[in-house]
C-alpha cells in the first residue's frame, strides 16, 4: 500500500515547525490520537496508558471538533477573506491543541476522538511530522452486539437517540444492527474512515489494537504499543486499572457507555446469542483491520 506523502523532516522529536511556530519556538509536548471503533476497548486502554506517569489519557475529547470548525470557519470572515495568512490560521488552529493542554504536566498526550482517522492531512500538518493513531477494533459482529446489550438495558426506562429518529427500523435486532451500520451513524462511520485512511496510505500512521488482544494478552499487546510510540516499556498493573476517565453518558442517551472492569481479562463472545446467526451471519469478516 502506497505511503501518504508529507513535505518536511520527521522525527519523533517535539515539534518546530515554521509556520506555527515562527521556526524558533519549540513545543513541548508530543500529540498522539486514538482513534477506531466503538466499543472495542478505547477507554479500558485509555485507562491502563493513563497509569503510565508520561502519558495524558483522555476520554472522548472535543478538541479536533474545535479545530475542525475552525478551518471550515476562517475563510467566512470577510476580514480574512480580504486579507489570507494561511500561517496564522495554521497557528491559531494549532494553539487550540496547545491552549487545551496547557496545565498538563506529562510530556506525552493522547486525544481520543474517532475522527482523527478521516483529518489525518490536516492532523499531519498541525503536528509537522507524521501522526500515530492508535486504532481500537473488534469483531464487528460483537461490537453490534455490544450496542444491542446497551440498548436493551436502556430502553428499560428510556429512549437511545437512534430510536427516536429510525422508530421503525429498532423494532427489530436487524433493524438496530442496520441502522449502527449505517455510513452516517456510529458504526459503519468509524469503520467506514478505518477504511479511507488505510486507502488514503496511512497505514504506517496507524498501529490497531485488537479488543480480543487486549483483553486475552494485556501485556503482550501493551508491549507492541510502546514499540509503535518508540517509548520505553512501563509496567502496567492490569489486575487494577482505576477509571481516571470520565464521561457523562446521559449527553450519549445510553447509560454505561465507557464504565470499564478494573481486571483486564478476556471477554467471551456472545453475537451468536445475543443477536442470533442470520444477523450475525450479515457481519461476518474478512474487515479492512482482518489480520493487521
Amino acid at each position: 500500500m502506497p505511503t501518504a506523502g508529507f513535505p518536511v523532516a520527521f522525527s519523533h522529536e517535539p515539534i518546530r515547525n515554521k509556520y506555527l511556530c515562527g521556526g524558533s519556538t519549540t513545543v513541548n509536548k508530543i500529540y498522539h490520537f486514538v482513534s477506531g471503533m466503538p466499543r472495542s476497548g478505547s477507554t479500558l486502554l485509555m485507562n491502563i496508558l493513563g497509569q503510565n506517569p508520561r502519558f495524558h489519557v483522555t476520554g472522548t475529547s472535543g478538541v479536533l471538533d474545535l479545530i475542525f470548525g475552525l478551518r471550515n470557519n476562517w475563510e467566512k470572515h470577510p476580514e480574512f477573506q480580504a486579507a489570507p495568512d494561511d500561517a496564522a490560521k495554521l497557528r491559531v488552529m494549532r494553539g487550540i491543541l496547545d491552549s487545551f493542554y496547557a496545565n498538563v504536566q506529562a510530556p506525552i498526550v493522547f486525544d481520543k476522538s474517532r475522527g482523527w482517522l478521516s483529518l489525518l492531512e490536516m492532523a499531519e500538518t498541525l503536528l509537522g511530522r507524521k501522526a500515530k493513531v492508535l486504532v481500537p477494533v473488534r469483531d464487528l459482529r460483537d461490537i453490534l452486539a455490544s450496542f444491542e446489550k446497551l440498548w436493551r438495558e436502556t430502553s428499560k426506562i428510556a429512549q437511545v437517540p437512534q430510536e427516536a429518529k429510525f422508530y421503525h427500523e429498532y423494532q427489530t435486532v436487524e433493524g438496530r444492527c442496520a441502522v449502527l451500520a449505517r455510513g452516517d451513524q456510529v458504526v459503519g462511520l468509524a469503520y467506514n474512515r478505518i477504511k479511507d485512511a488505510l486507502q488514503r496510505g496511512f497505514r504506517d500512521r496507524m498501529h490497531f489494537v485488537h479488543y480480543e488482544k487486549l483483553t486475552a494478552e494485556p501485556e503482550k499487546t501493551l508491549r507492541a504499543i510502546y514499540e509503535f510510540l518508540e517509548e520505553p516499556y512501563f509496567q502496567h498493573d492490569f489486575n487494577n486499572v482505576k477509571q481516571i476517565t470520565w464521561e457523562n453518558d446521559e449527553v450519549y442517551g445510553i447509560k454505561g457507555l465507557h464504565d470499564i472492569r478494573s481486571k483486564v481479562e478476556p471477554v467471551k463472545s456472545r453475537h451468536v446469542e445475543i443477536l442470533g446467526q442470520a444477523v450475525a451471519n450479515m457481519y461476518k469478516p474478512p474487515y479492512p483491520w482482518t489480520g493487521m
